[in-house]
């Protein structure tokens, strides 16, 4: 009887037979991927606080080294990962150097109503553990189209990812130019100040100038805000440089103005994802016979709830203990996305949804607002 395969191509049954003569292959190819994938990007990350840093009168550095001696995840200068905590989370930017695996320094800032913020710096102590997201983000540079001479406008502790890039070039001997603008309330404010001060001493590639808004008698540096002039008088000409912005929220429409100003292309500047907007209704799509205030009800599966429009789903849900998988917490990372099954969602601009979300009900929880009563599938 001629071989199955025979009629397709000539000597097809003889590497049949060939095939068939060999051991079969037994290897659990779907366990290997999934082991190098969880060792890349795991899922969850078990940390155990070993220093506490005091930066500023507000500001803390966690080091955190793994719980159970297992290895820490690569990641790239600017990168962060998502902590979980009292029933919450909140993306913290890694501040240590790429090159040190040994731990991640967390630098952690008290800001006004900051929840997780401030219970971590009020509370958090050596031999404490967290659980957290391994690395991710997108703002971080990329040596094919970021180029090597870059600038960085950081405002209060918008410097923890500056300060691991910085951390990066010195230890891997970078051929990288960074020129840091870095934005402080006053001079008892500025995280790293010391620090900073010694690499720009020690190392031509970083060029660092303090810019504090409101300072003490006798400060001869710069004062006020980023504008257009002072960036042009710190920094020189642009020249197509990229520009990476981190800091409060209010820094970054003002720092696109006085960027667009001096004729930056838009492609040259790169913002860090940094929460949802603290006032969605004043987008400009925002209904305005919405009251941000109203109640509306949300319905989940068998549950039923009420909450503020202004308030987003995401904390709505957390509230009710549903807690959908998160990171980024600013529309950006996806793994909120929620179908929004009836009712309407006004989604805030932060959201980087697919082109498809809109057609079939998808939005990101972390900056989606019900306007009317909404009913969700996770």
């Amino acid at each position: 009887m001629p071989h199955p395969l025979a009629p397709l191509f000539d000597g097809a049954a003889d590497i049949q037979r060939e095939i068939d003569r060999r051991d079969p292959d037994t290897t659990d190819h779907a366990a290997q991927t999934a082991g190098v994938i969880n060792t890349y990007h795991p899922k969850r990350l078990h940390l155990t606080v070993a220093e506490v840093i005091t930066e500023t009168a507000t500001t803390k550095t966690f080091r955190m080294r793994p719980t159970a001696g297992e290895d820490l995840p690569p990641f790239l200068a600017g990168q962060y990962v998502n902590v979980f905590f009292d029933g919450t989370s909140r993306p913290f930017a890694i501040s240590s150097s790429p090159a040190d695996l040994d731990s991640y320094d967390l630098t952690v800032r008290r800001v006004p109503e900051g929840r997780i913020s401030n219970l971590l710096v009020d509370t958090l102590r050596t031999g404490d553990s967290l659980a957290t997201t391994g690395p991710m983000g997108t703002f971080h540079h990329n040596p094919l189209f970021h180029g090597s001479d870059v600038v960085f406008l950081a405002g209060g502790s918008g410097v923890a990812p500056a300060m691991s890039m910085i951390r990066e070039i010195i230890d891997q001997k970078l051929d990288r130019r960074l020129h840091l603008l870095y934005g402080s309330r006053d001079q008892r404010d500025v995280i790293f100040g010391s620090s900073l001060d010694a690499i720009a001493a020690d190392h031509p590639l970083i060029r660092v100038d303090h810019v504090i808004a409101d300072p003490d008698p006798g400060w001869t540096g710069p004062t006020g805000f980023f504008t257009a002039d002072l960036i042009d008088t710190l920094v020189g000409p642009l020249n197509g440089r990229m520009v990476y912005v981190c800091g409060p929220q209010a820094l970054y429409p003002y720092a696109l103005q006085q960027l667009s100003a001096l004729r930056h292309p838009r492609r040259r500047i790169r913002f860090e994802a940094n929460g949802a907007p603290a006032r969605p209704e004043q987008q400009s799509h925002w209904p305005a016979d919405r009251d941000p205030t109203k109640e509306v009800t949300i319905t989940v599966a068998d549950k039923r709830f009420r909450s503020p429009r202004n308030r987003p789903l995401l904390d709505a849900l957390e509230d009710q203990g549903i807690r959908p998988e998160t990171a980024c917490r600013s529309g950006e990372c996806s793994l909120c996305r929620v179908r929004v099954v009836a009712g309407q969602v006004h989604t805030a601009q932060e959201a980087k949804l697919r082109l498809s979300d809109q057609q079939f009900g998808y939005t990101h929880s972390c900056v989606a607002y019900p306007m009317t009563d909404v009913e969700i599938a996770l």
